[in-house]
């Protein structure tokens, strides 16, 4: 009954934050609804347009779910155990990372629907600014490092049963994906220039969407010894090594994401990214209702031991990497540059915003929890030279075993299964694109760059560290020898810049709200608490790239380029701090309140 009983507990606290704690911290920031927001007072039919709150909150949940409230509690769980685990998404997502997403939001809002970037500017000057958006910009580079090698190991996956109906499942999601990027791309045409409704392109869009699901594992695409392209044998390649054609394929497919990630940011919105944010809408709320009805339902026990032990099977410590492992399912310093960057531009009230903000956060915490319950079911194989399954498998077989549970066996494991791979490739695909788009942005910005070449330039910058990785993906070592996936390599760096880009945002809230006069500790205790916290974990690998400097040298590894990027994360993450310090010491007594 454990199952059942996190389900309906996650809820009820959920329920109980957002109606009391999200309450008590949105009282704090004087919300008005006389006080016109730049929703209604720009109102350009294209931004900036005032939009009912319960449409928003869908497209804001569907906008930051992505893949790390997946990945990391299944990671972290496999570690530590589900205790830590799901403490620290509870208290996290309720206490943190909520009131960093309603409280970015409220700051853009107050800032005429500008940037988290903006504010930080305007609030901390030029030198902050800039350290800010390069802060942010190396952040990007590990979001899209760690999600395209997910989606590229997803893609030569073998499934949960390697010799069953599921032996192929990878090569058909491969294929799944790609003819759902082309339905994506055809409605947004049909739309456009078509005349296509929004209701016809549902009509129409869903059904094809559960067809594209289906037919992919009927027609599969792989590369390696034997390449395959939708169930077509095309060549023969032949393997350097045994084993190496898998390899060699993860780092063909994540060649070929990232090409797309490049084409996607520079495609306008509707040709591609609005119609596949919207039939990725429906993955995410058919799996969050399967997953709930299937916590309920799950009749068997739980396999993954509440606590693990203190370190990880790689020595990492619970404290602090566990608050780096899980990052988007407990707060995400993403969330804030997509409540300044779009959602702030559409509210139509500032009454709105503790359900858009705080409330999306809960939803995506319950996501996290989800994906926890998927691994806490999962039963290792634990036969001699087995190897691990990667988080994405363990995340589609537990969706399916939710869906054969929900339906009584009507949707088998093996579609289920299917459904669940596809909607974790769709919710990557999502943060993919944007994250090169926000990439993008941020060097047109620092280097002034406005022509096509520009564009151009800047979009192949923000792709080479991410392809350099996946490249060298098959020579990944880490100090202790040990060869692992890129995302794997990267994971820790990722979480703890993200989770310091939370820090982050929260002190540049936190000095408006200072200088505003405004009580600033609801926002100053969570931002001593992620900045150190990330800090610590950042500091972490560092040590970890200075121990190679005795051993090894001067020899480029991924621990020395982890390890240097966490030294200059810290440097920028000090100087933000010093910025901070001086515009509260320097701020004008007359400034008005919020």
């Amino acid at each position: 009954m454990l199952l059942p009983l996190l389900a309906l507990g996650t809820i009820a606290a959920f329920v109980l934050a957002y109606r009391f704690y999200g309450r008590f911290v949105a009282a704090r920031f004087g919300l008005d609804d006389a006080r016109p927001t730049p929703a209604c007072t720009v109102n350009d039919g294209v931004d900036y347009t005032p939009t009912p709150r319960p449409l928003l909150l869908a497209q804001h949940f569907a906008a930051i779910a992505a893949a790390g409230p997946i990945v990391g509690p299944i990671t972290a769980g496999l570690w530590f155990g589900w205790g830590p685990a799901l403490a620290w998404i509870l208290l996290g997502c309720i206490f943190i990372g909520a009131c960093h997403d309603f409280s970015s939001l409220v700051a853009s809002v107050r800032h005429g629907a500008r940037s988290v970037t903006e504010v930080v500017r305007e609030q901390m000057g030029p030198r902050a600014f800039a350290c800010f958006l390069a802060f942010i910009w190396l952040s990007l580079i590990y979001v899209i490092i760690a999600f395209t090698d997910l989606t590229a190991m997803q893609f030569i996956q073998r499934g949960p049963d390697p010799n069953g109906e599921l032996a192929e499942m990878g090569a058909g999601v491969a294929s799944s994906s790609i003819l759902y990027l082309l339905l994506a791309a055809g409605l947004g045409i049909a739309m456009t220039k078509g005349g296509l409704s929004l209701r016809g392109a549902t009509i129409l869009g869903v059904p094809l969407l559960l067809l594209v699901i289906w037919g992919g594992q009927l027609i599969p695409t792989t590369f390696g010894p034997e390449t395959v392209l939708f169930g077509q044998r095309l060549s023969v390649v032949t393997a350097a090594a045994p084993g190496a054609g898998g390899f060699r394929a993860a780092s063909l497919w994540g060649a070929l994401i990232l090409l797309y990630c490049g084409i996607a940011s520079v495609l306008p919105m509707w040709a591609l990214l609005q119609p596949r944010g919207y039939l990725g809408g429906y993955f995410l709320y058919i799996t969050l209702g399967a997953g709930f009805l299937g916590m309920l339902c799950f009749p068997n026990e739980v396999h993954l031991d509440p606590y693990k032990g203190w370190t990880g099977p790689a020595g990492q410590p619970l404290f602090p990497i566990l608050f780096v492992t899980i990052a988007c399912g407990a707060c995400s310093g993403f969330h804030g540059l997509v409540c300044s960057g779009t959602t702030s531009k559409q509210i139509a009230r500032e009454s709105h915003t503790p359900t858009v903000g705080y409330g999306g956060m809960l939803l995506e915490g319950f996501v996290a929890v989800m994906a926890l319950a998927t691994v806490m079911i999962f039963v290792p194989d634990a036969s001699p030279g087995a190897k691990p399954v990667a988080p994405p498998v363990i995340y589609a077989a537990g969706i399916g075993t939710f869906l054969n549970e929900v339906t009584c066996g009507v949707v088998s494991k093996a579609w289920g299964t299917a459904f669940g791979m596809m909607a974790f490739g769709t919710f990557v695909f999502d943060t993919l694109d944007v994250a090169t788009r926000l990439g993008r942005y941020i060097l047109e910005e620092l280097f002034g760059w406005k022509t096509a070449a520009g564009r151009f330039g800047a979009t192949v910058l923000t792709l080479a560290l991410p392809l350099a990785y996946v490249l060298g993906a098959p020579a990944i070592v880490t100090l202790g020898g040990r060869t692992m996936p890129a995302w794997q390599a990267v994971w820790t760096v990722f979480g703890s810049s993200n989770q310091l880009l939370a820090g982050l945002t929260l002190l540049g809230v936190t000095v408006w709200l200072i200088r505003a006069r405004r009580p600033a500790w609801v926002t100053g205790i969570p931002m001593f608490f992620m900045i150190g916290m990330t800090g610590w974990a950042l500091g972490y690998q560092a040590w970890q790239w200075g121990s190679t400097l005795g051993e090894k040298g001067w020899v480029l590894t991924v621990d020395a380029l982890n390890g240097g990027v966490a030294v200059v994360l810290l440097v920028l993450a000090a100087i933000l701090a010093v910025e901070a310090l001086r515009s509260v010491r320097n701020a004008a007594a007359s400034v008005p309140a919020a």
